[in-house]
């Protein structure tokens, strides 16, 4: 007996077997249960979801010999023959061989006739966007006005080419790509029934080869199957698929995380040993950052299919919120550059090098002046000694204090508790922050980056209380924000303050200016100032005068526009 490739042998007989697709199985089935047939339908999706699977079903369904039902008998002749391809009134057309206006109109020829022994006579008509203008044409009437023995199945995977009128008479279900998930137990289950010996990690990293199509899925499942001479090895998957190990991946992040350029470049110089696809290592590395950032924020919501959780969930604790948006950013546009660079290695080294440099919690950003031999300064919340360092771009110390020459140490060292003028000093020079003018103000001396930067420069201080500053945003910056964000938010505030901030935010109407308002405003104000100043001068109206034209207000821009 010849041999049945996977993705044949396995395709589903009915509804209760399909892989995914619930959106579409549940219309499909209560409108069999209840009897409320549509004369068209049309599956959209790319290849490899479940389109034809869907319409033979379907066709089962409708001409079960037991009656219309969701869970045809698969025992009747109707059934059997409809499985075997030998179905009289099932007739199904590649529209890529058949786009000709004289084809649609020698397959409609026989509609107005009952069907032969059925219920209903289906046409299930694949690739139908492969059709011409005209054959659309031809079939819009049929479709508008159709016998009620007869039932149309449309099949598409661009359903953009197709004709609104089309369209508009069909029921559209749109199947959307499996999950890595979906497909990694499909597999799982097929092994088992063929009792091939496999490994989770290998079956994993055929799901996401696929890229959310069941049929590839299959079909590289009986390529491993062969590669690995009967068994599913992950190494030897890996090495068929040409993906890297997951552990240089993990390395990778690690190096990131460190901001260790040679470690990278070392990771990466292993890994070029094996010509690997450094897309699809860049791909497997976005979906780590991915995994990362949901880590961050939902720690429980992180999957164990893989046997990593704790792994991510312990590197995620090494990232930056920020670093991690950037990182994942910088990659999405790398893919592209990747493909079109005449070395894949090359550009993938950029790439990693370019995370490095311009991450906003790079060594090359840290601040120049750091006192690493201050002992001791004043602490606003109370009289206690503490160790920071001091930045230039913001306020050290409630009492400014520049880099204490050796001299001054001494007196630093020594010092045990201010007095009184002392403690009024310290107070008139502390940072005012009462009001949303105050706000406005402070905010351009933030040092803050990424989401925190975004939330706070759109946020009104309402008011303070204390420790307590109370922030406005409206309905729709609230959609950036999430109540993760608030101990970042406040720790950055009272860094600045340079006393202990706590930050509140509410979701209440902004009246007033926010920072990010306030940037339009001067910059508007600053165009207008510009082009006030430009149609005043003398030698643009010696031109306008000379030519008896006129400025296009839009087409005046700075050089940084």
């Amino acid at each position: 007996m010849s041999y049945q490739v996977l993705a044949r042998k396995w395709r589903p007989k009915n509804f209760s077997e399909v892989a995914g697709q619930g959106h579409v199985l549940r219309t499909l089935i209560n409108a069999l249960d209840n009897q409320r047939l549509h004369h068209a339908y049309l599956f959209t999706g790319t290849r490899g979801v479940g389109k034809t699977t869907l319409a033979r079903i379907l066709a089962k369904c409708l001409n079960c010999e037991t009656d219309i039902t969701s869970t045809p008998c698969g025992m009747c002749n109707a059934c059997k023959e409809i499985k075997e391809g030998r179905f009289i009134d099932l007739i199904e057309v590649d529209a890529a061989s058949r786009t000709k206006v004289e084809d649609t109109r020698e397959l409609l020829e026989n509609v107005q006739y009952s069907p032969a022994s059925a219920r209903f006579k289906v046409y299930l008509i694949d690739e139908v966007h492969m059709l011409s203008n005209h054959s659309f044409n031809a079939l819009l009437k049929t479709l508008e006005e159709p016998p009620p023995h007869t039932k149309f199945l449309f099949a598409t995977t661009d359903p953009q080419k197709l004709p609104v009128t089309i369209l508009s008479r069909c029921l559209q279900f749109n199947l959307k790509p499996l999950s890595s998930k979906i497909i990694a137990d499909f597999i799982m289950d097929i092994l088992k029934e063929e009792s091939v010996v496999f490994d989770e990690e290998g079956v994993w990293d055929i799901a996401g080869a696929a890229d959310g199509s069941m049929r590839d899925a299959l079909t590289l499942l009986d390529q491993g199957i062969s590669y690995c001479k009967g068994q599913i090895n992950s190494d030897a998957i890996r090495e068929m698929l040409g993906v890297p190990d997951r552990l240089q991946s993990f390395l990778i992040l690690q190096a990131l995380a460190e901001k260790s350029a040679p470690n990278v470049i070392k990771v990466i110089s292993q890994l070029s040993e094996g010509s690997p696809d450094f897309k699809g290592l860049l791909d497997n590395l976005l979906s780590l950052l991915h995994r990362l950032a949901i880590a961050q924020v939902l720690p429980g919501s992180v999957e164990n299919n893989l046997g990593d959780r704790e792994q991510i969930l312990n590197l995620s604790e090494s990232f930056l919120t920020e670093d991690l948006q950037l990182y994942y950013q910088m990659g999405c546009k790398a893919r592209v550059e990747i493909e079109t660079a005449p070395d894949p290695k090359t550009s993938f080294e950029m790439l990693m090098l370019r995370m490095i440099t311009f991450s906003p919690s790079s060594e090359s950003l840290k601040p120049l002046n750091t006192v690493d031999n201050q002992k001791k300064k004043l602490n606003l919340d109370g009289i206690n000694n503490t160790n920071r360092s001091v930045r230039n771009d913001k306020p050290s110390a409630a009492i400014a204090l520049s880099e204490p020459k050796e001299s001054e140490l001494s007196v630093i060292s020594n010092f045990n508790a201010p007095n009184d003028k002392e403690i009024s000093c310290e107070l008139d020079c502390a940072i005012k922050l009462e009001t949303n003018e105050d706000w406005l103000s402070v905010f351009l001396k933030l040092n803050v980056t990424g989401m925190i930067e975004n939330v706070f420069s759109n946020a009104q201080l309402k008011s303070c209380s204390g420790e307590d500053f109370y922030f406005r945003l409206d309905e729709n910056a609230m959609t950036i924000y999430n109540d993760d964000m608030l101990p970042k938010l406040s720790s950055s505030l009272s860094s600045y303050l340079n006393r202990k901030a706590i930050v509140h935010i509410l979701s209440e109407q902004v009246d007033g200016e926010t920072p990010s308002k306030l940037s339009a405003r001067l910059k508007q104000e600053a165009r207008q100032k510009m082009l006030d100043g430009f149609q005043q001068n003398s030698n643009v109206q010696k031109i306008i005068n000379h030519f008896s034209g006129e400025i296009s207000i839009s087409s005046i821009t700075t050089i940084d526009e």
